[in-house]
């Protein structure tokens, strides 16, 4: 299928309603705050629950397990019902799960309820980037998704940075319960800016059959796209997995302050993500700017778990591979604006780039402790941290001759 040339062309406001771009950012926010609210709250959870490290381990990753199987056919569900229709459904279903897991007696009780609140959080992240399509006139676009591309750290941060003061005075549950707050007030949000994402509800792509909405996979884009942003997920998961053992076990530092120091390192995130969106609606090349992210990270990868550099300079070059890396979320999920013609194509591409960031997740974890635990050392995580940033690097110069070649950079 060629390139879709002015991007997803559904009805939009002739200038961009900011209210409701925001707002499907809320969505989002709030949906990953159920993410970021496991890692700070699983000590917790294992002594109230006699967890062990195995069934932690579930409890943390029922998302992550979820998405890699099915975020894609998500995508295409959002395509028949509607974007709002789906991401209102997926508010209330992790709010849902959030208070069903208050009710939980064990293990099994728990791990329902993440799943529960994994298909509300797919729901919600796969058909959202649509509301903002919506909301957002043609000029603005892509900018806005890059808007929406932060949602994940400032989500997971902000979860992170609650947990601090609810943990002590109210334990798990309490952190629980905020989210489920905030994802009611999401949700609310939402509805109410429903009259701008009235072209994500119309019959004519409710019904789009599937192979329309999938054509959009059988661009070479698309995948140059996704895999590299699951390469990125690699390496900012490891950062995430590694900082808070090396900070709470090798140098004994408070929860408190342990959670402090990772929720900042996840929220410089977020002005990368705008400063990529920036760049990518002043038409700098989605490839280049993934090329050159990925550069920067594998070089700070490698600083960072390097034994031999100060305490201090490590923690920079962690702010450093998260706030660079963080224009890859906005280059990529940009893209629908060139690549998909409807909002079921929108939602199937989102799909599929999700898919390809939970994988990244997915296979990256045992790996890194597959190595970890060979060498005995934390240090032998930049080889894969670097192999991730190396194969992304010669992704996004794939993507930008691709690009060259389609002529998207010139696209809305």
């Amino acid at each position: 299928m060629p390139p879709a040339v002015g991007g997803a062309n559904p009805p939009t406001h002739p200038r961009t309603h900011w209210p409701a771009v925001l707002a499907a950012a809320f969505c989002g926010v709030a949906a990953a705050m159920n993410v970021g609210k496991v890692p700070v709250s699983l000590p917790l959870m294992r002594e109230e629950f006699g967890l062990s490290l195995v069934q932690a381990g579930w409890v943390s990753s029922t998302l992550t397990t979820l998405a890699v199987v099915s975020a894609l056919a998500i995508g295409l569900l959002a395509g028949r019902v509607g974007a709002l229709r789906m991401v209102v459904t997926g508010l209330l279903l992790s709010a849902a799960g959030s208070v069903a897991a208050l009710g939980a007696s064990g293990f099994a009780g728990l791990i329902v309820s993440r799943l529960v609140e994994g298909a509300g959080f797919l729901f919600v992240s796969v058909a959202a980037p649509a509301l903002v399509s919506a909301a957002a006139a043609p000029q603005d676009r892509r900018f806005a998704l890059g808007v929406w591309s932060s949602y994940m750290p400032m989500g997971a941060g902000t979860a992170m940075a609650l947990a601090p003061w609810l943990l002590p005075q109210g334990g798990w549950q309490a952190l629980w319960l905020a989210a489920a707050t905030v994802l009611l007030l999401a949700a609310a949000a939402a509805w109410r800016q429903r009259a701008c994402y009235a072209p994500t509800q119309g019959t004519t792509h409710a019904a789009a059959p599937a192979p329309q909405a999938l054509a959009v996979l059988r661009q070479p884009l698309t995948w140059l796209l996704t895999l590299s942003f699951g390469l990125w997920a690699m390496q900012h998961f490891a950062l995430i997995i590694w900082m808070p053992t090396f900070l709470k076990e090798q140098r004994g530092l408070a929860p408190g302050l342990v959670a402090g120091l990772t929720c900042a390192m996840l929220l410089v995130n977020v002005p990368g993500n705008l400063i990529g969106g920036a760049l990518v609606q002043r038409g700098v090349p989605r490839g280049r700017l993934i090329a050159a992210a990925h550069t920067v990270t594998g070089l700070c990868g490698w600083g960072l778990f390097s034994d031999a550099l100060p305490d201090g300079l490590r923690f920079a070059l962690c702010v450093g591979l998260s706030f660079c890396g963080g224009v890859i979320p906005a280059a990529v999920m940009s893209s629908s604006t060139v690549l998909a013609r409807s909002p079921a194509q929108i939602n199937a591409l989102q799909g599929m780039i999700m898919q390809g960031s939970q994988l990244g997740q997915f296979v990256g974890t045992p790996l890194i402790a597959a190595v970890v635990a060979a060498s005995g050392q934390w240090s032998s995580a930049r080889w894969v941290t670097a192999g991730a940033a190396l194969l992304g690097m010669l992704l996004g110069l794939a993507a930008m001759r691709q690009e060259s070649r389609l002529g998207h950079t010139a696209s809305p």
